[in-house]
């Protein structure tokens, strides 16, 4: 579509949207003095947005069009419009990206398939840190709070990743990153409330130390109420408030060298709705409410250098300590991480990346109500190195291949190898395919994990207790990946990205029975059906996914997308299927954002997303629903914002996901969150 002419189409659709909009909105809504409105993403081009560097395919900085692999990138531009309050939302708007609430403080998150409360294929990083827990192997989503005004970029590589970044990133990887201590000098505050108890403030501060380094510092504050319990009537416990607080700085010592050193602390009070077993009181078996505490810290540094060649190198070390209460159990974790690597180019072909680490994780837990590890302390060393060569065979073919190696102290040596082709027809065109082996790391939950699961009533009287036991000889689950896609800028005012995959997955983990023996310990005699981790479930996957970026008018952007994933899984072994459960799975989600400058000073931003059914899993079938979000803003000058959220806004209550392992769901509510920020 020709820009120009397109304006008068615009301009009438500006105003009647305008006027509908407030019709729709008048009681919620009061007009407020607006000034000029800050650079916006309506005003990039979409050659500018197919150009942007990213650097979670290969680790080193590339143009999105001319990487190997299905990207997703959503800019700081797209978050502050996007009215999220916190980072599981901003995930939403990702094609291929599965995000459920199951209550107030707890989400599942999972890319391509395989969705849980811990699920443990996908790796989170913050600023090349890995934020995914060794307990389970998944992340604490309470626990990954990061100002959403500090993040640069979250870059979302749906399929394998592991040759650069290692175990768990099966089926993708999320790296958020964070702006530089540069591009956030002076002062932000920000504050907002809303419905449902909720409450968030922001007071940031960014200077300069001498010539060569910037700082800011930070202080975080949340608080949620509580949610409506599943039954949709009474109240739930799921409430949840949060402390967080951090620094970073930069420093640039001479035209080679830099470095980054940042830090944080977060705090927070939350509670949930667990049912469980007492151990130490069988056979009681209990539904109450649990009070969770989790104190985390960490300090990472990070050293860029540039060789007299061109090459450059980087050293990055940190430091993480968490301290978890929750179901009964206290986890106390440390884990200190070295990370090399050096990027290089041989001759006018090859360019290299290669690196090695080194990471060490020693936890202690307590005993829980119905739950232990066997040992309560565990020291596990990680070993690994990786290298990927990116080889121009022609001026517009490339051929990258490679692999990462890894010793871990559950399975020993692991290798996961990649190879990728890509090839631009055109200027405007890219087209790859890629075929990849990953593992996921076993968890301390799947090999030194017991609880008892459930209680039951035994033949001829008396009681049963269903024991999940952890397996001392555990494997590494595997994936082998196919994939291939294809990315155009159809002309200056359209782009798409198609992608399709199909995945073999093997020696996933799933709970076997065993043999059914009495026992007299902990309590009164009684029946014991061991459950017990092996790895013997296989799994396909197949699907496709597409996302667009229509540039209607100057000031109105339209981005659908749409996935769709069809997953099968066998074993013969009798297993409960557990632990990787399809249906979990919605088979296909769509949605459609639009980002509208109604004026100068007032911005219209609304989403509309479908996500499909997930099947029984156990506490009955999760319908489809379909969610709208909308969020105005205006700018009073240009220093200050005021913006009004709606979400959820078709339905009062709906549910996300299933129960998840112990804990019961809670219901998803209509709410309104209003925000001021004023940056000086």
């Amino acid at each position: 579509m020709d820009t120009v002419a397109a304006k008068p189409r615009c301009a009438r659709f500006r105003l009647s949207a305008h006027v509908a909009f407030v019709l729709t909105l008048s009681p919620l809504l009061s007009a407020q003095p607006q000034s000029s409105p800050p650079p916006d993403l309506t005003d990039a081009s979409l050659e500018d947005l197919m150009n942007i560097e990213v650097t979670s395919v290969s680790r080193k900085e590339q143009k999105l069009s001319n990487t190997a692999a299905a990207v997703y990138v959503i800019n700081q531009e797209m978050i502050r419009r996007s009215g999220a309050t916190n980072i599981p939302d901003l995930l939403r708007m990702a094609p291929g990206v599965d995000v459920a609430q199951i209550d107030a403080n707890t989400w599942a998150v999972s890319i391509r398939g395989f969705n849980d409360r811990y699920a443990n294929k996908v790796l989170v990083l913050v600023d090349g840190r890995t934020v995914y827990t060794p307990t389970t192997s998944g992340v604490y989503w309470d626990q990954l709070d990061v100002p959403l005004e500090d993040i640069e970029r979250i870059e979302i590589t749906r399929g394998p990743g592991g040759t650069v970044w290692g175990a768990n990133a099966v089926n993708g990887v999320i790296n958020i990153i964070t702006k530089s201590a540069k591009a956030t000098q002076g002062a932000v505050v920000s504050a907002g409330g809303g419905s449902q108890g909720a409450a968030r403030g922001l007071a940031q501060y960014g200077g300069e130390v001498g010539q060569s380094g910037t700082y800011r510092v930070f202080a975080d504050y949340l608080n949620q109420g509580n949610l409506t319990a599943s039954d949709g009537q009474s109240a739930a416990a799921d409430g949840w408030h949060m402390l967080h607080g951090g620094f970073r700085s930069d420093w640039t010592f001479s035209p080679d060298d830099s470095m980054t050193v940042q830090g944080d602390f977060l705090e927070t009070g939350e509670g949930q709705t667990i049912n469980v077993v007492f151990a130490n009181q069988l056979p009681v078996e209990e539904t109450f409410n649990d009070p969770i505490g989790v104190g985390e810290g960490n300090l990472l540094a990070r050293w860029n250098h540039t060789l007299a060649g061109g090459s450059s190198t980087s050293l990055q070390v940190y430091f993480d300590r968490e301290d978890r209460h929750d179901e009964g159990v206290h986890e106390g974790l440390n884990t200190l991480d070295i990370d090399f690597q050096h990027h290089l180019t041989i001759g006018s072909r090859h360019d290299i990346v290669w690196g090695a680490g080194y990471r060490v994780t020693a936890d202690n837990h307590t005993d829980g109500y119905g739950k232990a590890y066997v040992p309560l302390s565990r020291t596990n060393n990680l070993y690994s190195t990786f290298i990927q060569d990116e080889i121009a065979l022609t001026h517009s073919l490339w051929f990258t291949v490679g692999s990462k190696f890894e010793h871990n102290a559950y399975t020993g040596f692991e290798y996961e190898p990649s190879a990728k082709l890509l090839w631009q027809p055109a200027q405007r065109q890219t087209v790859w395919v890629s075929a990849s082996r990953a593992i996921v790391q076993t968890s301390r939950e799947e090999a030194d994990l017991i609880v008892d699961l459930y209680t039951f009533p035994a033949q001829g009287g008396g009681f049963g207790v269903a024991q999940v036991e952890g397996n001392p000889d555990a494997k590494a689950e595997v994936l082998y990946d196919f994939e291939g896609g294809y990315r155009v800028q159809v002309y200056p005012g359209l782009s798409l990205d198609i992608d399709a995959f199909s995945s073999y997955f093997r020696d996933l983990a799933d709970v076997i029975p065993g043999t059914p023996f009495f026992t007299e310990d902990q309590g009164p005699p009684h029946l014991v059906l061991p459950l017990m981790y092996e790895y013997v479930e296989r799994a396909h996957t197949y699907g496709a996914e597409a996302d667009g970026d229509w540039r209607v008018c100057r000031r109105w952007r339209i981005s659908p997308s749409l996935s769709a994933i069809h997953l099968t899984r066998s074993n013969d072994e009798g297993g409960l299927g557990v632990s990787e459960d399809e249906d979990n799975t919605p088979e296909f989600q769509a949605q459609v954002r639009s980002s509208l400058d109604l004026s100068k000073t007032i911005d219209w931003d609304a989403a509309i997303y479908h996500v499909g059914r997930l099947r029984d899993g156990g506490d009955g079938a999760v319908p489809a629903y379909n969610r709208v979000d909308s969020r105005l803003a205006w700018r009073l000058r240009e220093s200050v914002e005021l913006s009004l959220v709606g979400q959820n806004l078709l339905t009062p209550l709906h549910a996300e996901f299933h129960n998840a392992f112990e804990v019961r769901r809670t219901l998803v509510e209509r709410s309104v969150f209003a925000k001021i920020t004023w940056r000086f």
